[in-house]
């Protein structure tokens, strides 16, 4: 039976793994590469790293990381960050990811993405879109780890990237970032009716039920999570974890 890939969304800043809330206030959650360790054990179905400072910092995402995570991981993983130019996107996959994940070239760029598409296919493009309100109460595209809003509505771009190639998206919602209250159900299903690639949903995954509700509203492909597999309890411990293959057969 169809089951979604269960993913583990992993955020990187200075070296480190962190966690944010609603993309603000990195906590420190530890090393990535015992994480790595961690979620080989546990079989997890795929990771995706993603460095929150490297578009503002005017860099690409460690490569050095990159590479260190490709030679502990037992799963496949993407990489975001910083990616502006066809030769980060090969030393990222030199270095061992499967995938990409652009975000903020894709929003200032849209063209792009079809060079990036048609340099290395589109299995190894994925587009992230970031979605909130802008000042006028409009949900609206960001680029720049959610600071800077831009004219494309969610729908609207999601076409596009489509269209120009990519082959998978990630729907983000900004304000339900580590809120741990549950996707944006409405969101992410007005997205998978219009178009065909698959998506990933990401934002406000807390437990389980979750992710057993957006599966049972919309079609996606994968389900990311951030929080809910490096807290564990009421008060948010740091433990990195993640469920048992039977517990993730949300069809059953």
């Amino acid at each position: 039976m169809y089951r979604p890939r269960i993913i583990p969304v992993l955020l990187l800043k200075d070296g480190g793994l962190v966690k944010t809330v609603q993309f603000k206030n990195p906590r420190y959650i530890g090393d990535p590469i015992n994480a790595v360790r961690i979620f080989n054990d546990l079989d997890a179905d795929e990771l995706a790293f993603l460095d929150i400072d490297a578009t503002r910092q005017h860099r690409l995402v460690s490569i050095d990381i990159v590479k260190n995570v490709g030679e502990e991981a037992n799963m496949p993983f993407s990489v975001g960050g910083g990616i502006r130019t066809l030769d980060d996107i090969h030393k990222i996959i030199e270095a061992g990811a499967e995938k990409v994940i652009i975000t903020t070239r894709a929003v200032e760029d849209p063209g792009f993405i079809k060079q990036a598409v048609k340099e290395f296919g589109s299995s190894t493009i994925v587009v992230c879109i970031d979605i909130a309100k802008n000042f006028w109460g409009k949900l609206v595209v960001w680029s720049r780890a959610g600071k800077k809003p831009a004219v494309y509505a969610p729908v609207e771009f999601a076409n596009m990237m489509e269209e120009y190639g990519a082959g998978e998206l990630i729907i983000q919602s900004i304000k339900r970032d580590g809120k741990m209250e549950g996707y944006d159900i409405d969101l992410i299903r007005s997205i998978s009716q219009r178009v065909t690639i698959p998506i990933v949903a990401l934002g406000g995954a807390g437990n389980m039920q979750h992710l057993r509700d957006l599966e049972q509203q919309a079609v996606v492909n994968g389900l990311g999570a951030g929080s809910m597999f490096v807290y564990h309890g009421e008060r948010n411990a740091v433990l990195v974890n993640y469920p048992e293959r039977e517990v993730l057969r949300t069809n059953d």
